[in-house]
C-alpha cells in the first residue's frame, strides 16, 4: 500500500485542497500515520489520529515523531467508535479523513465507521474524505477465479459438501492474472454517499446487459472512490499499478446469459460485505 504512488499522490493533493490553516482533522486508522503527516503537510495545526492495533499505534507515534510532527498531531490507541469529543481529541473534528477501503470499498468497515463518526465526532458544518464513492461492474465468466472460493469435483470425487465453509460475499481478484471473460458492458452497481447518505444495510436491481453469450459466475467490480478537490482513485481492471485488486462477488449457481438479453442482477450489502444474485 505504502508504495502504491498514485495513491498517495492522490490523497496528498485532495487533503491539500481540501485543509485550510487552523483546521482540526480527525485521521481514522492510522496506520504507519501517513494520512496524519499529509494533514499537518497540507495546513492542519491539530490532528488527531486513531489506530486499534497498538503495534501499529506504536510505529505511527514513532514515525511522527522522527518527522518532528508530534506536536501537532496525537495518536489514540484506539478504535474511532471509541472516541469521545473532549476526551479522547479536543473537540470534534473540522475534517475527518479515513482510507478503510478494500477491493469492494466497504470491506473494511467504512460504512458503520463514518455512520458513528459523522454523528459523534464531526463538527457541524465539518467535511468527510471520501466524500462519495461508488462501485462499477460486469458479468465475468471464470471458472479459475468462481473456483478460489468453491469446489464441485477434486480427483474424481464430490466435494461440494465442503461450500458450506466459503468465503460469504465478495472476495479479492487480480482480474487481469488469471483467465475469464467479461460478458457484459460496464455499469454501476452502487453509490455510496459517505458524507450525507444513510450508509444502512441495503440492495439495488440493477439490469447489466451481455455483449455475449456465456455463463456468469458473478459479477466483478471495483470501485471509484472520490476524494474530494476533484480527485478520484479507482482500482479498475486496466489499472494494474494500484494495489487493490478487484471485487469478485460470487453467484450462488453460475448463469447462463446470452448477448443482448439483460440479466437483472441484485447486489445487497451490509456493513463490510457484497452480494450479487439474478433476480
Amino acid at each position: 500500500m505504502l508504495n502504491d504512488a498514485e495513491r498517495n499522490d492522490a490523497l496528498a493533493v485532495a487533503l491539500e485542497r481540501q485543509i485550510k490553516p487552523g483546521m482540526h482533522v480527525l485521521d481514522i486508522g492510522s496506520g504507519s500515520g501517513l494520512l496524519a503527516l499529509m494533514a499537518v503537510q497540507a495546513g492542519a495545526t491539530k490532528v488527531t489520529t486513531c489506530e486499534a492495533n497498538p503495534i501499529l499505534a506504536e510505529i505511527a507515534r514513532q514515525v511522527i515523531g522522527e518527522h518532528g510532527m508530534s506536536e501537532f498531531i496525537t495518536v489514540v490507541p484506539a478504535m474511532s467508535t471509541e472516541l469521545v469529543a473532549g476526551r479522547d481529541l479536543p473537540d470534534r473534528a473540522d475534517l475527518i479523513v479515513s482510507e478503510i477501503v478494500d477491493c469492494g470499498l466497504i470491506g473494511e468497515g467504512l460504512l458503520p465507521t463514518m455512520r458513528h463518526a459523522r454523528q459523534h465526532l464531526l463538527a457541524p458544518g465539518g467535511r468527510i474524505m471520501p466524500p462519495s464513492g461508488r462501485l462499477r461492474g460486469a458479468l465475468l465468466e471464470s471458472k479459475v477465479v468462481a473456483g478460489f472460493n468453491r469446489v464441485t469435483v477434486a480427483a474424481g470425487f464430490d466435494m461440494r459438501a465442503l461450500n458450506v465453509t466459503a468465503t460469504s460475499g465478495h472476495f479479492p481478484v487480480r482480474l487481469s492474472t488469471w483467465p475469464h471473460r467479461v460478458l457484459s458492458e460496464h455499469a454501476e452497481l452502487v453509490d455510496f454517499d459517505i458524507e450525507h447518505g444513510d450508509l444502512d444495510n441495503g440492495q439495488r436491481r440493477v439490469p447489466l446487459h451481455p455483449v455475449a453469450d456465456g455463463t456468469a459466475h458473478g459479477v466483478v467490480a471495483w470501485f471509484e472512490m472520490d476524494l474530494g478537490g476533484g480527485i478520484v482513485l479507482r482500482n479498475s481492471p486496466d489499472n494494474i499499478g494500484s494495489h487493490w485488486m478487484q471485487a469478485f462477488i460470487p453467484f450462488a449457481e453460475p448463469v447462463p446469459v446470452r448477448a443482448l438479453r439483460t440479466v437483472d442482477v441484485t447486489i445487497q450489502w451490509d456493513d463490510t460485505k457484497l452480494f450479487a444474485s439474478v433476480a
